[in-house]
């Protein structure tokens, strides 16, 4: 792909402000997007985000608000559209995990991360389509999981919310491809960010030797395949789901 391909695009990046949702902004900006992003608590990350956007000789835009709110979603967006004058991309990233054993999980932590991982999709891509379907072109990247493929032990709530994800893309996907508009969806394996190195060394050793390619993912290889999902190397993909896992998840 050539320097610089998403010269004049604006693109929403939710959950910008660490890791992959991080990586993917700065990709996109030294692609030449605009890049919007929204962030729940840290005002500093928000800060250095925009400064990095900045260095790489674009724009951005840094909102505060949280994707489970409906009207913060649409606000969100508005405010983009105000801002820059336009909208082409749409990445849905943010999200959280509450792992538990299920026997112990409460409705509250079912529901609190239901809310953020997949319903916190529908009020973003839900605040977009309108647009989208007006010009007739965009382009939705959700961030899914192995998680919700193959489910993982004590995370029912986030493979649950996770395998969601995976049905509001392919369907979705159908719903507006008549109107040049695409939705695809990427689940990463185990990737090197905040999330991972909480893990305990030997749970991180034993997921390692799971993996074919013997190492966690690095979050700029996702954000890569999400550059591409995005880019008109890909007009003709969508309705799928991109694993980058290592070789962790190999069947149909």
């Amino acid at each position: 792909m050539e320097d610089k391909i998403f010269k004049d695009k604006v693109a929403i990046v939710t959950g910008a402000t660490r890791g992959i949702g991080r990586a993917i902004a700065l990709e996109l900006a030294g692609l030449g997007a605009k890049v919007a992003f929204n962030y729940l608590i840290s005002q500093d990350e928000a800060r250095l985000l925009l400064e990095e956007i900045e260095r790489l000789g674009s724009q951005g835009l840094s909102f505060k608000g949280n994707v489970k709110d409906y009207q913060t979603c649409r606000e969100f967006v508005e405010q983009v559209r105000n801002y820059f004058g336009s909208l082409d991309f749409l990445v849905n990233n943010a999200g959280k995990t509450s792992d538990k054993a299920f026997m112990l999980m409460d409705k509250e932590e079912w529901q609190d991360v239901i809310d953020t991982n997949l319903t916190g999709y529908f009020n973003m891509s839900r605040s977009v389509i309108v647009t989208f379907l007006k010009q007739k072109s965009g382009s939705i990247v959700n961030i899914s999981s192995i998680s919700g493929i193959s489910g993982i032990a004590r995370q029912v709530n986030y493979s649950a919310s996770k395998a969601g994800i995976i049905g509001l893309t392919k369907a979705l996907a159908k719903e507006v491809a008549p109107y040049k508009i695409r939705v695809n969806c990427v689940a990463p394996g185990y990737v090197e960010t905040d999330m991972t190195s909480f893990l305990k060394d030997d749970v991180k050793q034993k997921a390692i030797e799971s993996i074919p390619f013997g190492r966690f993912g690095k979050v700029k290889e996702i954000a890569k395949v999400v550059s591409f999902l995005l880019s008109e190397d890909s007009n003709y993909i969508t309705g799928q789901v991109i694993k980058v896992d290592g070789g962790l998840h190999t069947s149909w």
